[in-house]
């Protein structure tokens, strides 16, 4: 008997054996990490692949949508050039992305597909740090969004807000040296992506 195709005998890596998606940049794929609901901090095991508990979440803020990463990307030289006046190099890790979704989805380690419409340019410690923004691709109540400018304006201050001080202790804002110090739309977003899949593409091979 003959499997399936496409077919993974064995549990693909979620950072290197699954696709970056279905129509790169536009349409991605999104492996979900975090939810809104998480008061934990879950994060990719990258040996192994499987998700992993990193550490609660010390303080209140919890992330306003939900939160992973696009696989076969890589933060490298190519998506901190695009920050180059501002990071001196990228975090080297897969590009995150944030997504938005009309229906709660309280769980994470789910596969999604996510309609790009914009990012948020996020410098920690120096460091470029992209936050893709996409809507869940089939979701009928953003089926009008095509950009960041589409969607509620107080939900995009939400996530600015979130990442400029979920590291960061009361009395250590300047410290911590985070800044999310622009919101751009969808074609700098496609950008970013094609970049980070280069910068993969140099680091792992394609």
């Amino acid at each position: 008997m003959a499997f399936p195709s496409p077919f993974y005998r064995w549990r693909p890596h979620p950072w290197h054996g699954l696709s970056a998606g279905p129509d790169m940049p536009k349409v991605v794929h999104a492996y979900i990490e975090l939810t809104p609901f998480d008061s934990v901090k879950y994060e990719i095991d990258k040996e192994t692949g499987y998700l992993r508990v990193d550490r609660p979440q010390r303080y209140s803020s919890q992330p306003p949508a939900l939160y992973g990463f696009i696989p076969r990307t890589f933060c490298g030289p190519r998506v901190a050039d695009l920050s180059s006046d501002h990071a001196e190099r990228a975090d080297r890790d897969p590009l995150d992305i944030c997504v938005i979704s009309e229906r709660a989805i309280n769980r994470a380690e789910v596969l999604l597909n996510a309609r790009i419409v914009g990012g948020l340019r996020m410098i920690d410690q120096g460091e470029a740090d992209d936050k893709i923004v996409g809507v869940l691709d089939n979701d009928s109540f953003y089926s009008h969004v095509e950009d960041i400018t589409d969607l509620p304006e107080v939900l995009v201050e939400r996530l600015r807000h979130y990442f400029s001080t979920y590291k960061t202790a009361p009395g250590q804002e300047q410290e911590r040296h985070i800044e999310v110090d622009e919101i751009y739309g969808a074609e700098h977003a496609y950008e970013v992506i094609e970049a980070s899949l280069k910068d993969y593409g140099d680091q792992f091979g394609e």
